[in-house]
């Protein structure tokens, strides 16, 4: 057995509160936008794990991250659970950016498909996601991870359930 190397890893987030209370009142696009710029706060996960920032159009949105050694999983490569993660976050992201004011979404369905692993070496990656439906009730979006030179890392698609106030129309 080797010596043992200890690492660790110090991190801060902001409250989430105003952040969540501005979704209420915002369209999508405007509340998505605003967090990009830094007006509101990220949300937590996003200093958790570490992710770069994010660029948000509407129907579209796009994630990035740098894969470190504290993403790895036991075998040495980046754990499946931040590419899941940032798919999640860059589908839900997208969806959210053409919902008008007060209307809240879920996943429902993640599918994720893992074609190569990423690394510490790969560098940084992006999360690109885009809407493909959004009904009365149910969304969906795809998406690609791509490294700087366009290599594809996996690609999911997504299934939200959309929650409308009451007496909203589509």
């Amino acid at each position: 057995m080797s010596e043992r190397s200890e690492r660790t890893r110090t991190y801060e987030w902001d409250d989430p509160t105003p952040g969540a209370q501005a979704a209420l009142t915002l369209p999508g696009i405007e509340y998505l936008q605003a967090m990009s710029r830094g007006d509101l706060p990220r949300p937590p996960i996003a200093a958790t794990l570490g992710f770069d920032g994010f660029e948000v159009d509407e129907g579209r949105a796009t994630f990035f991250i740098t894969p470190q050694e504290w993403h790895y999983n036991p075998i040495g490569t980046v754990h499946g659970g931040l590419a899941a993660t940032l798919f999640d976050s860059a589908l839900g992201c997208a969806i959210h950016s053409i919902l008008p004011a007060g209307t809240g979404y879920t996943t429902v369905d993640l599918s994720v498909k893992f074609l190569r692993p990423l690394t510490k070496d790969t560098g940084p990656v992006r999360c690109e996601a885009n809407v493909v439906h959004v009904g009365g009730r149910i969304a969906t979006a795809e998406a690609r991870l791509v490294d700087g030179a366009g290599r594809l890392y996996g690609h999911a698609t997504t299934t939200c359930m959309v929650f409308r106030p009451e007496g909203a129309t589509p």
